[in-house]
């Protein structure tokens, strides 16, 4: 799923400064699948509770434990890099046609022997998170999903029309103009390392060929743990308003939280940061 051996070794440097910004203890380890062997982040006090969190598209397992670091004070992550869409991952995206995510997980949960989990899920981590949860809902305490794939689809016509022409632009000649004209739909504020990254993602992984299904609203209703949904108001992929409005209607014990003023990559700042541990830890708590 990554094109060369270039463009791996520049996603192994990302990888490497995201691990870097984690102020934590941690530890990766491999873990073998049917799928292939899964690299897993480790992130924060093995003694505290843990909470198994799934990262986005074309990103990593150190992205995602590196926005989430307030978390780990009262948690440790566990942060298993999913199949085709980080450098850590197995080189082979999982179908969306059936229940390979879900199997995926199920290996993953079984072989660290975590049984009945927290679960969270960003973006296309939010779907994986979802389909889990609705086919073994035993095995989920709680389920958080941010800005999650599959519950609601904007307009694709308008995604590429704001995205196509800057990203082609980009990539004929990269500059922080043409770059800023990329991921001004996709992140909340300017962020140096996230909006390099994401141009270099763009370049150097495969364009997937699809992308996840809605789900149905029975899928949605066998969702029997309590669940927190955040949506982002300005959100092109799953516009915020209607997948709160979605989640409502069909999941039976949720939460909701529309976030003001956020496109699909919420704020990067350390108060954002602070109000979605606080608001996670809050939920769990509640729910526990």
């Amino acid at each position: 799923m990554i094109k060369n051996k270039k463009a791996r070794r520049r996603l192994e440097n990302w990888y490497q400064k995201f691990l870097d910004k984690i102020d934590a203890p941690k530890k990766e380890q491999s873990l073998s699948t049917s799928f292939g062997d899964t690299h897993i982040l480790i992130a924060g006090d093995t003694s505290k509770p843990p909470l198994l969190c799934l990262h986005a598209m074309m990103t990593s397992s150190a992205h995602l434990v590196a926005a989430l670091e307030p978390l780990l004070e009262n948690y440790h992550i566990i942060a298993p890099d999913i199949p085709g869409e980080s450098v850590k991952g197995i080189p082979k995206r999982l179908s969306y046609s059936d229940d390979s995510q879900a199997r995926w997980l199920n290996e993953i949960l079984n072989g660290l022997a975590l049984g009945k989990i927290n679960l969270f899920g960003i973006s296309l981590g939010g779907f994986i998170a979802r389909q889990f949860a609705s086919q073994h809902p035993q095995k989920v305490n709680n389920l958080i999903l941010l800005v999650p794939a599959g519950i609601v689809q904007g307009s694709i016509f308008k995604g590429l029309m704001k995205m196509a022409l800057p990203m082609i632009m980009y990539k004929i000649a990269p500059s922080e103009k043409r770059l800023r004209n990329l991921v001004q739909y996709l992140i909340t504020n300017w962020d140096e390392d996230w909006a390099y990254y994401l141009g270099d993602a763009f370049n150097d992984f495969k364009t997937p060929s699809r992308i996840p299904p809605v789900a149905e609203k029975e899928e949605l209703e066998t969702l029997s743990m309590p669940c927190l949904v955040m949506a982002a108001e300005h959100d092109i992929s799953f516009p915020g308003q209607p997948l709160i409005n979605r989640v409502q209607t069909h999941i039976p014990h949720t939460e909701t939280e529309l976030i003001e003023n956020s496109r699909h990559c919420p704020p990067t700042t350390d108060e954002f940061k602070n109000w979605l541990a606080n608001r996670i830890t809050t939920f769990l708590n509640n729910s526990s």
